[in-house]
């Protein structure tokens, strides 16, 4: 193997290892929540629809996300900064304006984008904890919504009104809605990170837990086979 494939594999190496956050932290996995639907949910005829949505490490929202019905490709990515450093480098440093996000592209005629915010807020994110996600802290790891157009900023919008006014957590909510910015993918061995490492002691601890709870709660929306 040549000198430069050797430091390639090393430095990804390195960024299997430290990615997200090790996990040392004595913290539990999040708790799955059961909420209700959204009230505002208008139905759309389209073939093809995109949510970006951000909710800690992008592995296990990625992983949750990409065995839901209807999810025709997934993508793990950064999303609030500039392109000069949407790098994991750069972004996971907390220096950035970026957010570890998710851009899922979904047939809605199969699956509402008001399904999708219900499986973020029941079993992906934590949406009272600020910058922060089970072992993860900072800015980078904020939990947001970024919508694509009017109709999705005010299904989110009204959304998160309706959670704020139950009693489903002890804590206000956090999550926020953000102005689409432009998405930058991350790096490829982030992409399918959860399919590809299911023995990683970071997706055993924190991300598998959220997969058995979307499946449990969602059995209708649950496939097997995760889209690519």
């Amino acid at each position: 193997m040549g000198q430069g494939r050797t430091a390639r594999f090393f430095v990804i190496a390195v960024a299997l290892l430290s990615a997200c956050s090790p996990i040392t932290s004595s913290a539990s996995a999040e708790e799955a929540v059961r909420i209700a639907a959204p009230t505002l949910d208008p139905a759309d005829t389209r073939t093809s629809a995109t949510a970006i949505l951000a909710g800690g490490c992008f592995w296990g929202v990625e992983g949750v996300f990409s065995h839901v019905r209807g999810v025709a490709r997934i993508q793990s990515g950064y999303h609030g900064g500039t392109a000069d450093d949407a790098t994991y480098d750069a972004v996971s440093g907390g220096d950035t304006d970026h957010a570890e996000a998710v851009r899922i592209t979904y047939d809605p005629r199969v699956v509402s984008y008001g399904s999708l915010l219900r499986i973020f807020f029941s079993v992906v994110t934590d949406p009272t904890t600020l910058n922060a996600q089970g072992p993860d802290t900072g800015r980078q790891y904020r939990s947001a919504i970024i919508p694509a157009n009017a109709s999705q900023r005010r299904v989110a919008a009204a959304y998160i009104a309706e959670l704020e006014r139950g009693t489903y957590w002890s804590a206000p909510i956090v999550t926020r809605v953000e102005a689409p910015l432009t998405f930058y993918p991350a790096e490829a061995y982030h992409q399918n990170f959860m399919e590809a490492h299911p023995t990683h002691g970071y997706i055993r601890r924190w991300d598998q837990p959220k997969l058995a709870n979307f499946r449990a709660m969602y059995p209708t929306l649950y496939r097997t086979a995760p889209a690519p």
